[in-house]
């Protein structure tokens, strides 16, 4: 127990003389032992590189699960040493509702089949972006993590105790200036011959008495200057090969950089992909559109009833139509199409062709001409020019 409060008491002088040298030094009162510039670029660089690594990090973390919740759940199950539960994608619950909803409409429908492709589309979309989030997690996210909670904790630990022993160093040379100063100001006192004739001569006697002790004083204040300096000087070592090893770091996330931009980009080729694929078997499906180009061809209420167009009527005669004067555009043929009837066109995946519309004609369709060749295009199937 007597252990127990001299330790207490030890160190609760050791931080009050900090806390003196501290305050001391922002008022200007104190002399300050000064880094030298290296090491101080050192410091530098290495907060640069924690307030940097910790930006990447958090705003990483956004970009691999936007939802705050999700995120404080992971951390959570993390902090207990938990395995987290498995997480249903974004991708993958989309595509699960539009399969439902395919199996409401019916699946035979063109509706249905269509949302029977995209949802199936949708589930492998969602399956890459998991095993991406997964990938970037361990190769990018987990060594940041790592710097911060490891390295830079004890980077930071050391740092502490380097101030720590200078302002002990400084506190020394401060008591050891004060020592001199009291000394000097003894032996002055001491030079003087004492005048025997008074009936206190003890003045000199005390004074000899106190230049003794101020003499011992400054002899201890140096001692303890030493040990202060050597503590100093070892930690300050210690911190530097520390600090030295950012460019190791920079080193190692560079290596994880690397890494994460091979998983996003492995992760956008496959959407791509599963995109294009997509689009070819929607290709494959144009009934939807033929069924609403002739639903709306033949709906009745026109306002031009008992006057047909060669476009409104079922027996559309294609070389009655005349492209018009002004109007026309250059398309691009995004998948191939095979053409139901004689009105139609057949096209080829990325051919140029001339497109127009004319009076009557369902927004969902256009005039097609390729050379000699003229029919109906579905206007899906096109990415017109300027």
């Amino acid at each position: 127990m007597d252990f127990n409060v001299k330790k207490l008491a030890t160190g609760a002088g050791l931080f009050f003389t900090r806390a003196v040298q501290f305050t001391e030094e922002k008022l200007g009162q104190a002399e300050k032992t000064e880094l030298d510039a290296h090491f101080e670029n050192l410091m530098s660089r290495a907060d640069c590189t924690k307030n940097w690594t910790e930006k990447i990090y958090r705003q990483t973390e956004v970009l691999l699960q936007p939802n705050p919740s999700a995120r404080i759940e992971e951390f959570l199950y993390e902090k207990l040493d938990m395995k987290a539960p498995s997480r249903v994608t974004n991708g993958e619950l989309l595509g699960q509702y539009m399969e439902d909803a395919a199996k409401e409409f019916g699946p035979g429908t063109p509706y249905g089949s269509t949302l029977v492709k995209v949802g199936e589309c949708e589930r492998r979309l969602g399956a890459a972006e998991r095993e991406f989030i997964q990938t970037s997690a361990i190769s990018f996210l987990s060594p940041l993590r790592n710097f911060l909670e490891g390295d830079w904790r004890t980077i930071s630990k050391e740092r502490r105790l380097l101030e720590n022993l200078r302002l002990d160093l400084d506190a020394c040379k401060t008591r050891l200036k004060k020592a001199k100063v009291a000394d000097a100001k003894a032996a002055c006192e001491g030079e003087v011959a004492p005048d025997f004739q008074e009936t206190r001569p003890r003045n000199y006697v005390l004074s000899a008495s106190a230049s003794a002790l101020w003499t011992e004083e400054v002899e201890k204040a140096e001692q303890e200057l030493r040990v202060a300096q050597t503590e100093f000087d070892r930690q300050s070592e210690v911190t530097q090969l520390l600090l030295e090893g950012i460019s190791s770091t920079h080193v190692n996330h560079l290596r994880c950089l690397h890494e994460f931009v091979e998983a996003q980009a492995a992760y956008y080729k496959q959407c791509h992909l599963h995109m294009q694929e997509l689009q070819r078997e929607l290709g494959r499906l144009p009934n939807a559109f033929t069924l609403n180009s002739a639903h709306a061809m033949a709906a009745p209420g026109s306002a031009s009833d008992g006057v047909s167009s060669p476009v409104e009527t079922d027996t559309l005669k294609i070389e009655e139509v005349q492209a018009p004067a002004t109007g026309t555009r250059k398309a691009k043929v995004l998948y191939d199409y095979d053409a139901a009837d004689s009105s139609e066109l057949s096209l080829l995946a990325d051919e140029l062709i001339t497109v127009y519309t004319v009076p009557g004609m369902d927004s969902d369709w256009l005039i097609g001409e390729r050379g000699n060749q003229k029919g109906k295009v579905p206007v899906t199937y096109l990415e017109l020019l300027s």
